[in-house]
C-alpha cells in the first residue's frame, strides 16, 4: 500500500548530521554499527544532542569488517536492514570485504563513511589535521561502486534524510543488497535554515516481482510430465515462508529438493522430499530441474545436466546479472520473488497433476526412500568419526543434538550440513560464495544482538577465526553482553587451499610434500587465551567422545552466566570439506 508523503515528521534536524541520523531511524534502522574517526565529530555531537528514541542505537565496533558482518547477521534473523558507519577511505577499505559478502548474498546493509573535508578553510568542518590531506581521494566511491546497488556523496545538509531514505528503499528492493553514502564533514556540520520546508516524501521499497502466468503454466507442464523432477535451492527468505510453501508443493507432487552449496538452509532435515546437499546423484537422474534463486546451482565440470534435461531458473534476478561468467543451461527463465513463484506453481501443478495422481505417489515414495537412506548413511558416517582427532561430521552431529528448537548456527568452513538435523529453515547460515573470510563470528554477534534469548553458534575454521579479528569480536561480545558459542574447528592449516591444490595436482610435488607450501598454520597460537582475555568461558576438546559433555557445559555457562563460550576442537583433516 502506498504511503502519503510525510510532512515535517517528528523533530526537524538542525544540521546535516542530525538529518542523517533522524533519516536512518525513520527508515527503520535500529542500530548504527560504528568505527569512528576524525570525520565523526558532527555525528557524535548529533548522537548526544538527539533523544535516544529519535535515532538508531549507536554500537561501537572496534573493526569495520565486524561491523558490516554484524549488520549482515542481524538481517538474516530479522529481515531488517541496519546501518554501518566507518572512517573515510581507510575505514571504507576495511569494510569492503564485508560489503562484498553482503552483495553476494543479496543482503541489504546501509554503509556510511566520512569523507575527508573538501575545503581547507573558511567553512565549518574544514581541514585541521595532516591526515585530512593524506586521506583525500579523487574518487573514494570507486572502491565500492561495483558491489553496491546505489552510491552517492552528500552535498548539502538538507539532503541528509532524503538520501538516507532513498538508499534504504533501494537496499530493501529486490534483488536486495548493500548501498553506500559518502558524508563530507562540511554538509554534516552545516546548519539547516529553520524556515526550510522539510517535507520528506515516503520512500518504501519496491514491491517484489510476481511471475508471468504463462511461464508458470509452462513450468508446471514440464514438471508434471517429468519422471524425475528436481528442485535446487540455496537460501530461504528471512521469514521462512519459502520453506513452508516449497515443502507443501514438493510433498503434494513428489518432487525432491537438493540444497547444493547452501547459504541459508531451506528444508528441514527430516522432510521426506529433502534429498540433501550433494547434487551429483539427483542431477544425474533428473529430467526437469527447477533452479530456485540459486547463483551456483551446480559445478559445470562435475554436475552439468544432459542435453535432454529441461532447466528452469526462477528468482528476483534469475540470471544473476552481477556474475560476469555464468553459463548454466536455461530453457525457461522466470523473474519472480521465489515464494510467489512457488505459490503460483503449486496452484498450476494442482491443475496439471492432482496430488492423487499415481505419478505423484510414485515420485513421493522414491524421494522419501532416498531421503531416509541419506539420513541413515550420514549419521553412521558421523558416528564413525568419534576419535582423536574427531571428524567434522562427528562435531556437526554433536552440535546438532545440542541445539534447541530456535538455535541458529553460523558456519564458515566449519559445520557439515549433511551430518546435522536442522529443525526448520534459517537454522544454519553459511558464508556467502564470495568467500570473504572472518564473516561468521561477527555475523553471529549481530544475530545475538537481534535476539538475546536465542542460542547463537559460530562454528568456524581456525584460519577463519584469525580472519575474524577475534580480539575485536570477543571485546564486542563482552561489551554488549552477547553470549554466543564459538566452536573453532582446529586442524592447523588452510585446508580449503590444500584441497584445491590436491584436486588440481593429485600426483604433484605439493600433494606429496610433508608440509604443503602456504597452507600450514603451525605453530598455532593458543586461541583460547585470545578469548580468555575478554573473560570468555574456554575449553579445549581433543577427543570426540568428550564433545557432547563440553557442549553441555558451554551452553550452561551461556544460559546461566550470560557469558560467551569458546571451544577449541581438534579436528581431522578432510579431503571432502
Amino acid at each position: 500500500m502506498m504511503r502519503e508523503p510525510v510532512k515535517n515528521p517528528g523533530k526537524q534536524p538542525k544540521n546535516g548530521a542530525e538529518a542523517v541520523l533522524l533519516g536512518l531511524k525513520r527508515s527503520g534502522v535500529n542500530y548504527l554499527f560504528a568505527n569512528a574517526g576524525t570525520d565523526f565529530p558532527p555525528i557524535i555531537e548529533a548522537l548526544a544532542a538527539l533523544g535516544p528514541d529519535e535515532i538508531p542505537e549507536p554500537v561501537t565496533v572496534p573493526h569495520e569488517t565486524a561491523g558490516v558482518a554484524m549488520a549482515h547477521g542481524y538481517y538474516l534473523v530479522t529481515g531488517k536492514a541496519q546501518a554501518v558507519m566507518v572512517h573515510v577511505n581507510v575505514g571504507l577499505a576495511n569494510s569492503v570485504m564485508g560489503m562484498i559478502n553482503a552483495a553476494s548474498d543479496n543482503v541489504p546493509v546501509i554503509v556510511l563513511s566520512g569523507r575527508t573535508p573538501i575545503t581547507e578553510r573558511g567553512r565549518p568542518g574544514s581541514r585541521i589535521t595532516p591526515i585530512q590531506y593524506g586521506q583525500e581521494m579523487y574518487d573514494q566511491t570507486a572502491m565500492i561502486g561495483e558491489i553496491t546497488k546505489f552510491y552517492y556523496e552528500m552535498r548539502y545538509p538538507e539532503q541528509g534524510e532524503p538520501l538516507v531514505a532513498r538508499a534504504a528503499a533501494l537496499a530493501m528492493s529486490e534483488p536486495r543488497g548493500p548501498v553506500y553514502l559518502s558524508l563530507p564533514r562540511e554538509p554534516l556540520m552545516e546548519d539547516i535554515a529553520p524556515s526550510a520546508d522539510f517535507s520528506v516524501p515516503a520512500n518504501p521499497p519496491a514491491t517484489a516481482p510476481r511471475p508471468d502466468p504463462d511461464a508458470i503454466a509452462t513450468a508446471a507442464t514440464w514438471l508434471a510430465g517429468a519422471r524425475h523432477p528436481l528442485i535446487l535451492c540455496q537460501r530461504s527468505d528471512t521469514q521462512g515462508l519459502l520453506a513452508e510453501r516449497l515443502s507443501a508443493l514438493c510433498n503434494r507432487h513428489g518432487i525432491g529438493v537438493v540444497e547444493p552449496f547452501t547459504i541459508r538452509n531451506v528444508m528441514a532435515s527430516d522432510d521426506p522430499m529433502f534429498l540433501g546437499y550433494d547434487p551429483r546423484g539427483p542431477m544425474a537422474a533428473a529430467d526437469v530441474v527447477l533452479v530456485l534463486d540459486s547463483g551456483v546451482p551446480w559445478i559445470e565440470a562435475l554436475h552439468r545436466p544432459g542435453p535432454d534435461v529441461r532447466v528452469i531458473h526462477v528468482g528476483p534476478d534469475p540470471l544473476f546479472q552481477r556474475m560476469p561468467v555464468r553459463g548454466y543451461q536455461a530453457d525457461l527463465v522466470i523473474t519472480s520473488d521465489a515464494t510467489a513463484a512457488i505459490v503460483a506453481l503449486d496452484a498450476a501443478l494442482d491443475a496439471a497433476m492432482p496430488a492423487s495422481d499415481e505419478r505423484a505417489e510414485k515420485r513421493r515414495i522414491a524421494a522419501g526412500t532416498l531421503s531416509e537412506t541419506r539420513r541413515t548413511s550420514a549419521k553412521a558416517a558421523a558416528v564413525s568419526g568419534c576419535a582423536s582427532p574427531m571428524s567434522a561430521e562427528w562435531m556437526s552431529l554433536c552440535l546438532s543434538e545440542a541445539l534447541d528448537e530456535r538455535a541458529v548456527v553460523f558456519g564458515e568452513l566449519g559445520v557439515v550440513p549433511g551430518a546435522m538435523t536442522l529443525k526448520g529453515p534459517n537454522r544454519m547460515f553459511n558464508n556467502p560464495h564470495s568467500g570473504g573470510l572472518g564473516w561468521a563470528l561477527p555475523a553471529a554477534l549481530g544475530a545475538q544482538l537481534a535476539d538475546r534469548e536465542r542460542l547463537v553458534v559460530a562454528c568456524i575454521g581456525d584460519g577463519s577465526y584469525i580472519f575474524a579479528n577475534p580480539v575485536a569480536c570477543h571485546q564486542i561480545a563482552e561489551a554488549l553482553d552477547l553470549p554466543i558459542l564459538v566452536m573453532i574447528k582446529n586442524n592447523g592449516l588452510w585446508n580449503a587451499v590444500r584441497r584445491s591444490v590436491v584436486n588440481a595436482y593429485p600426483k604433484g610435488a605439493a600433494a606429496r610434500a610433508n608440509t604443503m607450501p602456504l597452507t600450514s598454520l603451525e605453530p598455532a597460537p593458543d586461541y583460547l587465551q585470545v578469548a580468555a582475555a575478554s573473560r570468555a568461558y574456554t575449553e579445549r576438546v581433543e577427543h570426540g567422545r568428550d564433545l557432547p559433555a563440553a557442549l553441555e557445559r558451554a551452553i550452561k555457562v551461556i544460559r546461566t552466566e550470560r557469558r560467551q563460550a569458546v571451544l577449541d576442537l581438534r579436528i581431522a583433516v578432510s579431503d571432502s570439506h
